[in-house]
């Protein structure tokens, strides 16, 4: 059995996927396709969760991961790195077929980038902290070093939270116009003190301000869809124990 997924038209032709929680054999909080390797779930439904990922996408592909930090590193994957070694990274690109990077998310920007002409992936986490420390550049950056043209890199920022969904205090909102006062636009007002923040249209602006001239946005909600995404957010706020995470992919045949 496969799970369902999300993908996006930017990427047609590029096995790629944007997987919820849908599709998958946990149970409880965490239920259905958990592939949160950190989230206390059982690791054989994790396992089995993750299998269902790469075969809906590219099966019989080596699906590598990361020990995400929250940071702007991006690793280079080839045949010849563990795929278990699960580096301290928010980033993966490749140019080997056969290789399906992956990115866990509750809430946080995935983002998937491919050159077609060049033959040449990647994908970024990108949460606040990683994106306002440039997580997208170095993605794109390092893809450059494998072979791709920044002119030819198209890129999809799949389902996270939503501005609706984001409200942050005004010291968040210091930080962001202290790197850029131009970051005003990504907030709305909220209640007293604290704004709404965008942070799929803040990750956009970076990747175009980097010269992707093609970025899809899917629009997906995390913590407002509450039956088909985690949310980290939704779970600190509803005093969950745990939160599932969802698994973004993309590859090359």
């Amino acid at each position: 059995m496969t799970a369902p997924f999300v993908s996006s038209g930017a990427l047609a032709g590029v096995p790629h996927g944007f997987f919820g929680r849908r599709g998958g054999v946990s149970s409880g909080a965490l239920v259905s396709l958990n592939c949160g390797l950190g989230s206390g779930d059982d690791p054989a439904l994790i396992a089995e969760n993750r299998r269902r990922v790469a075969d809906a996408v590219l099966p019989g592909a080596t699906l590598a991961g990361l020990y995400q930090v929250h940071g702007n590193r991006c690793v280079i994957i080839d045949h010849g790195s563990d795929p278990t070694a699960r580096p301290e990274a928010d980033a993966l690109a490749t140019r080997t077929p056969g290789i399906l990077l992956g990115i866990l998310t509750a809430d946080c920007v995935p983002v998937l980038f491919a050159d077609r002409e060049a033959g040449v992936v990647g994908a970024a986490h990108a949460g606040w902290k990683g994106a306002i420390a440039g997580v997208t550049d170095a993605t794109l950056a390092a893809m450059e070093t494998i072979g791709a043209r920044r002119a030819d890199i198209v890129a999809a920022i799949g389902p996270c939270i939503g501005r609706a969904s984001y409200e942050v205090d005004d010291g968040f909102v210091s930080r962001f116009l202290a790197d850029d006062p131009a970051n005003e636009r990504f907030f709305a007002a909220g209640k007293p003190g604290h704004a709404m923040f965008d942070i799929a249209a803040y990750v956009a602006a970076r990747l175009a301000a980097a010269g992707v001239a093609r970025i899809a946005i899917g629009g997906q909600d995390t913590y407002a869809e509450a039956e088909d995404y985690f949310s980290y957010r939704r779970a600190c706020h509803r005093a969950e124990n745990s939160y599932g995470r969802q698994l973004s992919v993309i590859g090359l045949t």
